[in-house]
């Protein structure tokens, strides 16, 4: 009896992913360039003024949650694929799923303690594999859901401005002062302006060695995986949903006419757009004050971020001419995307860190992306010649090879599978 054969690859599903692990690096080179708190406020390192703040506030509205949600979307949507791909090679889909999102717990692990700090990696497995006892849903009951859970992750989002209004309240005894002295530091260290000193002892760790890097990730970070399942679990796990349900309704599969693309890129835009452009303007307005952050950043922006997401996929589809030249190679750098993220960290963290040339903290906002020009370059013209000799990029054989117990065959061209 002969196996089933392979399932094609979906090209619109490798395009979106390119763009998205091209547009990831919009945010995260703030991360690997400057102190963590300048990623959600201008004001604590790099500039809040003229190019470094439009630099903010472009990505704010445009970027920021926006690529990671495609990530998601994206996850969620190949999570079905690989399941498919799996019932028709007669394998089981359970086995091969939490193979590969061990694997990938494992990667992340490495990536988050030996790396970079900014690991998404761990977070996605496993959401993933909550994911899988979903999969089984039609998209009626997935959109509902994933709406809900989002709401969820905004009402947890929501308690950090109200945990910043109840820490400034006058305390009752000394232990609910220390008690709200703590909380209030630790909100300004993660959204506002941290003194003077923290910031110091942060350009100085990683201007410094790759041991002294590598010894405070392992401290500070070691919960890490659990901490951010806490506080953005119900929202990844919705935009999985969310992909999904793209996936079977044809909508990340290139299968709607233009029209039907074109109309849900107006409906999502024209609304989250304008809501987006006033939590910005409100922003500046409050001059980046705690208070504002923690609520408009971190709690508003998150219930009208799905649609940005949805708005984006449609943008991206209808710009995509299939055959072009620049869509091949978006494509190729979409399947190859495990690899791109992995070599985007290596890249930048050789590039900021002290081990490497140190530029960490001395290059304003602004200035970070033309570091990101150079890494886009080197992606686009790497990816697609490497996928004409090989059937996959390096870490995702490496990942392939690991959750099938056994070394895949690598050489020869990337097949349509």
């Amino acid at each position: 009896m002969t196996a089933p054969a392979p399932l094609p690859r979906v090209q619109s599903l490798d395009i979106v992913r390119g763009v998205a692990v091209l547009g990831i690096l919009l945010l995260n080179i703030v991360s690997f360039g400057m102190p963590e708190a300048a990623y959600y406020n201008p004001r604590a390192y790099g500039g809040a003024q003229g190019a470094d703040l439009a630099a903010y506030l472009v990505n704010f509205v445009l970027f920021d949650g926006k690529m990671r949600g495609l990530f998601s979307f994206l996850f969620g949507a190949s999570m079905l694929l690989v399941i498919e791909r799996a019932e028709a090679g007669g394998r089981s889909p359970a086995a091969v799923h939490f193979a590969r999102m061990g694997w990938l717990f494992a990667f992340g692990l490495a990536h988050l303690w030996l790396v970079w700090r900014g690991d998404i990696l761990a977070h996605y497995a496993l959401v993933g594999m909550l994911a899988f006892a979903l999969r089984s849903m039609r998209p009626a009951q997935m959109l509902p859901l994933a709406v809900m859970l989002v709401l969820a992750n905004t009402l947890i989002f929501v308690g950090l401005p109200m945990t910043l209004l109840a820490a400034q309240q006058p305390a009752a005894n000394a232990a609910e002062a220390a008690e709200n002295a703590r909380q209030l530091h630790d909100l300004v260290s993660g959204f506002g302006v941290p003194a003077p000193a923290e910031i110091a002892r942060e350009l100085a760790l990683y201007r410094g060695g790759y041991a002294g890097i590598v010894r405070e990730r392992f401290t500070e970070l070691a919960y890490s995986p659990l901490v951010i399942l806490g506080l953005y679990g119900c929202e990844t796990l919705a935009y999985m949903l969310f992909g999904m349900a793209a996936y079977r309704t044809g909508m990340l599969t290139g299968a709607w006419e233009r029209r039907r693309y074109l109309r849900w890129l107006l409906v999502c835009w024209g609304i989250a757009l304008p809501a987006y452009v006033a939590l910005a303007a409100w922003l500046v307005h409050a001059d980046f004050s705690l208070f504002a952050v923690t609520l408009a950043v971190m709690a508003l922006a998150t219930p009208i971020r799905s649609p940005m997401i949805a708005g984006w996929i449609c943008l991206i589809l209808l710009l995509a001419r299939p055959g072009g030249a620049l869509s091949q190679r978006l494509a190729a750098a979409g399947r190859m995307a495990f690899t791109n993220y992995l070599a985007t960290s290596l890249i930048c963290s050789t590039l900021f860190n002290g081990y490497g040339l140190g530029w960490f903290g001395f290059l304003s906002r602004w200035q970070l992306y033309l570091v990101v020009i150079g890494v886009w370059a080197l992606i686009l013209l790497w990816s697609k010649p490497w996928l004409e000799r090989f059937r996959y990029g390096p870490f995702e054989w490496l990942w392939r090879s690991l959750a099938r117990g056994r070394l895949q065959p690598i050489r020869g061209a990337a097949e349509n599978t």
